[in-house]
């Protein structure tokens, strides 16, 4: 008999068939004959915002199983505690050094929800102790550990999905069906824009470390600095050192859904511009943005963002709008809507579950059915949403947009690479530094 983890091991390279006696069943028959081999064990790491979502998706697979809670965080771990007991009706075990979880061969994928230096060297530690991965947006700090991070996936040939959700959304997937038909033409731009009301995150000032705090793993890959009042437990995004700004906050999902429906891939040119406009404070991104990317083909994206006040209150929070010769579309990750060239709406699709949008959390439908496609695929090798080959790429125009706003002038790429031809100054954000003993290799 096998065991659960010798079928988790053969229904993720490929087995093209179970044998049951002298039976043989072909593998589109496997969810039907399977019982507790089907098991799915799980940890997640990072716990106090976005793994509410993810907790609440595993919970959501009868056949899955949340093993343990890791976090660096005392506080952190024992609010997650009290809320897994109120919505899932059990306490995950607890660890604060995911290298321990990493060690345990009862831990099949591992869901990372860190802060983003942690994303890229947390998931190749993962492939390389064996687990699949679901890495929270962007899947990377730097184009360098993007391209690490998906050659990690080549090596170790487990699966690897990011937490790009709206790739699951059913009415994006219809939009997408729809323009290959030519509902609305040939398409040519892809709009994106995220509008909040950040507020001043102030000037740090240099502190203890609190007690129920580990700072050391905490920084990990980064190179140290001293802790501070104002980047702990939220604020990190603005740092360079631990963030990627909003542009990767939350730009990785609109611009993603855009290059989705274009059908293009790495740019030929990206434009950026912008600044830090509202508040004298710590941020260390531009608050305001705007980035301009070119495609073969004659097609472009743009990335409209206002962190830190919302200029365009017709419009929701955020979206994308597809333009084509014939008309024009509007997505989110819970609608699909046509419109003629008139502006005349002449369709609508809405998501069965609706999905937040802009609080820190997410929680929505679309969690469910992104992470049941990571188990389906797991479990029956079936093609990822998000497979991290192609979610790299949606990462790579994200960093390419704050490279060509650091360059402070058009940046020039190799479509083929995403290396910037024109920019020694760009191409010196290409990796970062890192504390000495972390620097992730395959």
């Amino acid at each position: 008999m096998t065991t659960r983890r010798d079928f988790i091991k053969k229904t993720t390279t490929g087995t093209a068939a179970v044998t049951l006696g002298s039976m043989v069943l072909p593998s589109w028959a496997n969810a039907r004959i399977l019982g507790a081999n089907d098991r799915i064990n799980c940890a997640v790491i990072g716990v106090r915002s976005r793994a509410k979502a993810h907790v609440l998706a595993i919970h959501q697979d009868t056949n899955a199983k949340i093993l343990y809670s890791c976090d660096v965080d005392d506080t952190i771990l024992e609010e997650h505690n009290a809320w897994c007991q109120e919505h899932i009706g059990y306490v995950p075990k607890v660890e604060k050094d995911f290298r321990k979880v990493l060690e345990d061969k009862d831990v099949d994928a591992i869901f990372i929800a860190t802060p983003d230096h942690w994303h890229a060297p947390m998931a190749i530690m993962g492939l390389q102790a064996g687990k699949h991965v679901y890495v929270e947006k962007p899947c990377s700090h730097d184009p360098h550990e993007n391209d690490l991070l998906v050659a990690a996936r080549n090596k170790y040939g487990k699966k690897v999905q990011m937490g790009n959700q709206q790739r699951s959304a059913k009415t994006s997937m219809m939009a997408v069906e729809d323009i290959k038909k030519g509902v609305i033409g040939n398409v040519f731009k892809g709009e994106a824009y995220y509008s909040n009301n950040r507020e001043s995150i102030g000037h740090g000032k240099l502190i203890d470390v609190p007690q129920t705090l580990n700072w050391d793993l905490w920084q990990g890959p980064a190179p140290r600095e001293s802790y501070r009042d104002n980047v702990h437990p939220y604020n990190w995004h603005w740092f360079r050192n631990w963030g990627t700004g909003e542009i990767h906050n939350n730009g990785t999902h609109e611009i993603d859904i855009c290059r989705w429906a274009l059908g293009v891939d790495l740019p030929e040119t990206v434009t950026a511009f912008g600044g830090k406009y509202t508040f004298d404070d710590d941020w260390e991104f531009p608050d305001n943005q705007q980035v301009t990317y070119t495609f073969p083909g004659d097609k472009f994206i743009t990335w409209t963002s206002h962190s830190r006040g919302i200029m365009k209150p017709e419009r929701p929070g955020r979206g994308i709008t597809i333009y084509g010769s014939k008309g024009v579309m509007e997505l989110s990750r819970n609608f699909y809507k046509l419109y003629d060239l008139g502006g005349n709406l002449l369709k609508q699709e809405d998501e069965a579950n609706i999905s937040a949008t802009l609080n820190t959390q997410g929680i929505g439908g679309l969690d469910v059915d992104h992470v049941g496609n990571f188990f389906n695929a797991i479990r029956k090798d079936t093609s990822l949403n998000s497979d991290i080959r192609d979610a790299s790429v949606s990462t790579m125009l994200c960093h390419l947009g704050n490279l060509a706003y650091d360059a402070g002038h058009t940046i020039e790429i190799d479509t083929q690479t995403g290396k910037i031809l024109n920019s020694e100054k760009a191409m010196q954000g290409w990796k970062r530094e890192y504390e000495n003993g972390w620097e992730p290799k395959l």
